[in-house]
């Protein structure tokens, strides 16, 4: 039979590769593009502004359609369907006749209504060229405008903040961001996060007309305010295309789109509509994996199939400027329809809402911001009718017990959709683990599972792993592939061939030249185990950015400089000092939540001479830059509280110098607390000490993170030195078994035993190496040096932090600074 496709967009091509994956028939294949080149990912089309070419974003190149005998006409819009003789003809004149025709024209770009939408700067966000556009005029605009705050709308907003448009503007005509996929509440919760990340948002309003004399100048809007800007881009919606349709007397909706039955089917048999000119049931599916369902069962139905389009679940989880977004199921189920539970903290921008059914046996649909980590388990447990667990909030927190843990992939039944834009189940990506394939590239190559949007990646990793451990395998985590090892595997060997530095690590149990994967985590492998200056024998260029510079890196290229001030305890002296370094190096200050001075927007070459002021004034470096200890936060405790119980600050200023600038899979924090009121916050630290009438109760494990988990308690109404011995156990055993970049609670979480096997462990002694650890430990703590001082003392590393090696010690005093979009630009060379 011969198939003509109309459109080469990203679901046309899906059509091509599942028609011709048919098995036993024989099809001529002709596609007709309106874009001059072949389809590419539109998914991901906004990382050409991150630097992957047009190219990069093809599907696949022009060799791919040839080999599967297709012909390809790019740049040829069909212009007329001939139905009575199933002919159509091309803008330049191609005649084809067909058995089956498809229509995959998919829309175009809603453009409101407003006087000067003509004006030179004024574009859409659709295709590649549109982006070369929008790139090229970027370059003599200083300040953007988007109107629409959809998802296409803030996908067009991080474009221009990529094109160094730092003054950028959301417009949105609804009272939200979002309006269809988020509620209220989320909406309040990403817009701050937007507004962190450099957007103003404007809501509620309507824009009456673009201003400007031949290019634009600015927008006027329904209430008589005015908004400046040198570009605009309107992501307003879109628009199915389906005027060539209509012309040939093909049912459209009211409101635009092909009128499809279940099979695809226009009311010509002969001509099927896919994609985002299709209506289905009056809906158009904006998505595009609805589009590839529609691609398959368009491609059964011609080849004698039967399988149906039942609708769509239109759930979506993306990363809109740096943020997570996702909604799932029915996120605006009324009140009396659902039970609810909200988690919103808006001052690390996470909101979670889950609605359950009335019974408190399912779960309905839910919208997460800021942390979208659960959403795949989340989105099958809604899709499957899961039973919940007897606390519904466990989906959002994990289970605090044993006995009450949250069913995982293991739960899901064989049919569960895993890849919704390719339609790849549970039990298809069960099937290739079994036949070979046991890695994550393995199962994308023999399933396509994770090709599209990737957002199901974490739960191929899960299926692989939990069908390898099915069929009795054992479980081998490597790193990457320059080393064939765990990190607790790589730990163990660094130790014993008593390495150094990564090239002698890479060099005796690796191979090649290691990458961003292993570099850092190596790197942190060996400050754990000899504690010394991380910038010395090689290991500057194998730390993580942050590392490089002692210094946490900030928006706009300013690092930020946090001294230790251990349990938050601090004299007048050291306080005026750190006011008089802020204000000499121009430094905006802040008391963090860990009872310390944070001083931001410092310079490289400047970190240094901040140093150097503050050693001298007794400070040394808080380590907020690295993996490493953080802070121990405490309260008065007995010397000021009256229900304080023990002297808190002295433990927390004990404890913290022990293990200041120990390094870890991750950052650690702690917190002691006086009494059971508990106004450090202990039980939500990575180890936690609270003051009891007889000492002390050891908490473990807490964190609060995006994922909040309260610690547990390991032991009861100890001594101090006790304490001190158990958390030495706790640390080193940690540093020695976790993954990298894992949390305590994470770690605990996966730990076989849970809390019970770790109390047997540093309590107990269970496995004999308590005294071990505890040496470990004290080596560490002996081998301790301040980073900071290191570099002002050592010429060699204070080098580094000269952006020109022939930079001049001192500032030239006729250099002067004006101000310039809040970035300071010399005036006078």
């Amino acid at each position: 039979m011969k198939i003509v496709v109309i459109g080469n967009g990203m679901v046309g091509y899906k059509f091509c590769e599942k028609i011709i994956a048919k098995q036993g028939v024989n099809i001529e294949l002709v596609v007709f593009g309106e874009e001059v080149r072949p389809a590419y990912d539109r998914v991901h089309l906004s990382e050409f502004f991150s630097g992957k070419s047009a190219e990069d974003l093809t599907l696949a190149p022009g060799a791919w359609y040839i080999e599967n005998n297709i012909i390809l006409h790019t740049g040829d819009p069909v212009k007329k369907i001939d139905r009575q003789n199933k002919v159509i003809e091309s803008h330049k004149g191609t005649i084809e006749s067909y058995d089956y025709l498809v229509l995959a024209t998919g829309s175009s770009a809603f453009t409101p209504s407003i006087p000067g939408m003509e004006k030179d700067g004024v574009f859409v966000y659709r295709t590649i060229e549109d982006l070369e556009m929008i790139t090229d005029f970027a370059k003599k605009a200083s300040t953007g405008a988007v109107i629409g705050g959809g998802l296409l709308g803030l996908e067009a907003a991080k474009a221009l903040l990529d094109l160094g448009i730092t003054d950028t503007h959301v417009i949105e005509f609804a009272p939200r961001l979002m309006p269809r996929q988020i509620d209220e509440a989320a909406s309040s919760v990403l817009t701050s996060q937007l507004k962190e990340l450099g957007l103003t948002v404007h809501t509620s309003k309507q824009t009456s007309e673009i201003t400007g004399n031949g290019c634009i100048d600015g927008l006027k809007f329904a209430d008589q305010s005015h908004l400046k800007t040198d570009i605009l881009i309107i992501s307003a919606g879109i628009i199915p295309r389906d005027e060539l349709a209509k012309n040939s007397g093909l049912n459209t909706g009211q409101r635009g789109g092909i009128v499809v039955n279940d099979f695809m089917q226009t009311n010509d048999d002969c001509i099927y509509a896919i994609g985002e000119c299709a209506l289905y049931n009056s809906m158009i599916y904006g998505l595009v994996a609805p589009g590839y369902e529609m691609a398959e069962v368009a491609a059964t139905h011609i080849t004698g199939g039967d399988r149906k389009f039942q609708g769509f679940d239109m759930s979506t989880k993306l990363k809109l400027i740096g943020v997570d977004v996702a909604s799932f199921g029915a996120p605006f189920a009324a009140e009396h329809e659902c039970k609810t539970v909200v988690f919103n903290d808006n001052s690390k921008g996470v909101y979670k809402r889950i609605n359950i059914s009335p019974d408190g046996k399912y779960l309905l649909g839910g919208i997460l911001i800021g942390d979208a980590s659960a959403y795949n388990m989340l989105l099958q447990t809604c899709k499957n009718n899961i039973i919940l667990p007897a606390n519904a909030e466990d989906l959002l927190f994990g289970s605090r017990s044993s006995e009450n843990k949250t069913a995982g992939v293991e739960s899901l039944p064989n049919d569960a959709l895993i890849c919704s834009c390719e339609g790849i189940t549970k039990e298809d990506i069960c099937n290739a683990v079994t036949s070979g394939c046991e890695s994550v590239d393995a199962i994308k190559k023999c399933t396509k599972a994770g090709t599209g949007c990737g957002g199901c990646a974490p739960m191929l990793k899960d299926l692989m792993l939990y069908t390898m451990k099915q069929q009795g395998k054992y479980i081998r985590t490597t790193i990457c592939e320059h080393f064939d090892y765990s990190r607790q595997e790589l730990y163990d060997l660094i130790k014993l061939k008593e390495l150094t530095s990564f090239n002698e690590v890479i060099d005796t149990i690796g191979h090649g030249d290691g990458c961003e994967i292993c570099k850092p985590v190596v790197s942190s492998i060996i400050a754990s185990l000899w504690n010394e200056m991380i910038l010395t024998k090689g290991n500057d260029t194998a730390q993580d950015s942050n590392d490089r510079y002692l210094a946490n890196i900030q928006k706009g290229g300013t690092y930020s400089v946090v001294p230790r001030i251990p349990g938050g305890e601090i004299t007048p002296d050291k306080l005026i000092v750190i006011g008089q370094v802020a204000k000499k190096y121009n430094l905006y200050t802040k008391i963090t939540g860990g009872q310390r001075i944070d001083l931001f927007g410092a310079h490289v070459s400047d970190l240094p001479l901040i140093w150097e002021e503050l050693i001298e004034a007794g400070f040394e470096s808080g380590h907020a830059y690295g993996k490493a200890l953080r802070t121990v936060k405490s309260c008065v405790g007995s010397t000021w509280c009256r229900f304080g119980l023990q002297d808190s600050v002295s433990f927390a200023i004990q404890v913290e110098e022990r293990y200041r600038g120990l390094r870890a899979p991750h950052k650690i924090k702690s917190a002691v607390s006086g009494c059971i009121r508990e106004c450090a916050e202990a039980q939500s630290k990575d180890f936690g000490i609270i003051a009891t009438e007889k000492g002390w109760n050891l908490y473990v494990c807490g964190n609060g993170g995006s994922k909040p988990q309260h610690a547990l308690l390991l032991a009861t109404d100890i001594d101090s030195e006790t304490c001190i011995k158990y958390i030495d156990r706790f640390l080193m055993f940690y540093i020695k078994t976790a993954d990298p970049l894992t949390r305590t609670a994470t770690w605990l979480n996966k730990m076989d035993g849970g809390i019970d096997y770790l109390r047997n462990v540093v309590v107990n002694d269970s496995l004999g190496i308590a005294e071990q650890m505890e040496r470990e430990m004290q080596q560490l703590v002996d081998n301790y040096q301040c980073e900071w001082k290191e570099v002002v003392d050592n010429p060699h590393l204070r080098k580094r932090f000269s952006h020109f090696v022939n930079a001049p010690e001192e500032k030239d005093p006729t250099v002067t600074f004006d101000s310039l979009r809040d970035q300071k630009k010399a005036a006078q060379w």
